[in-house]
């Protein structure tokens, strides 16, 4: 069953229109990635999922409700859950205080919710009262994750979730990813580590100059010798 369904999209910014009639799908549970080169639309598509944008055309349904146009914060409310590639935490607060700030909206599910984390980050129990700002890069995207899973959501956004990070966390960031997952939520990923990505994908799109080009299953994507040349360094 899809749980979020974009249909013809068109959106930009200002007068400038960079994704053109782009349509794509997370079915429930799935890990589904979105690649392409630099510029392609990749994280414009996912701010407007997220109401980030407004697009000029096209339809975004979630759950099957109609929630294109509608601000980010109505979004959350309805069972999805962003997080973006900068800007993603609170330097100034400690881990549980960040933790604490992703549950504005869901204090019924606060404790169940944040003991499920520590769980799944059991790094971030151990740090708890230390501020975030003096984190690794690795650890301050455990929190960003950890934040945005705290409203309970029932589909992920991830921009970027390993960008900048040393090879040995970018492993540690997939797996927890798909521990996420196997909790029942679904993911849309927007990565640049294609390869990696792919492999713990069900299903991926290609964008390229703001146009879908390919869509097929993670592993038909690797296996496929065009998509590897063009988008996944040969």
């Amino acid at each position: 069953m899809s749980l979020l369904k974009v249909t013809n999209i068109i959106a930009g910014y200002g007068e400038t229109e960079i994704l053109q009639n782009v349509s794509v799908e997370v079915l429930e549970r799935e890990i589904v990635s979105i690649i392409g080169p630099n510029g392609a639309g990749k994280s414009t598509l996912l701010k407007t999922i997220f109401g980030l944008l407004t697009p000029k055309k096209g339809s975004v349904k979630f759950q099957d409700e109609e929630i294109t146009g509608l601000s980010p914060d109505r979004i959350v409310s309805r069972g999805m859950g962003y997080v973006p590639q900068v800007e993603n935490v609170f330097p100034s607060l400690t881990i549980h205080e960040n933790l604490e700030m992703g549950a504005f909206i869901r204090k019924d599910v606060y404790q169940p919710k944040l003991d499920e984390i520590y769980s799944l980050f059991p790094m971030l129990l151990k740090r708890q009262t230390e501020k975030v700002g003096r984190l690794s890069g690795g650890m301050r995207q455990m929190v960003a994750m950890g934040r945005a899973l705290m409203l309970d959501p029932k589909a992920l956004l991830l921009d970027e979730p390993t960008a900048s990070l040393a090879p040995l966390l970018v492993g540690v960031i997939f797996e927890k990813i798909m521990e996420i997952n196997r909790t029942g939520v679904a993911m849309m990923i927007v990565e640049q580590n294609a390869r990696e990505t792919l492999k713990i994908s069900d299903r991926g799109y290609v964008l390229a100059m703001g146009r879908k080009v390919f869509e097929d299953t993670g592993e038909a994507l690797l296996k496929n010798e065009e998509i590897g040349k063009l988008y996944l360094g040969g």
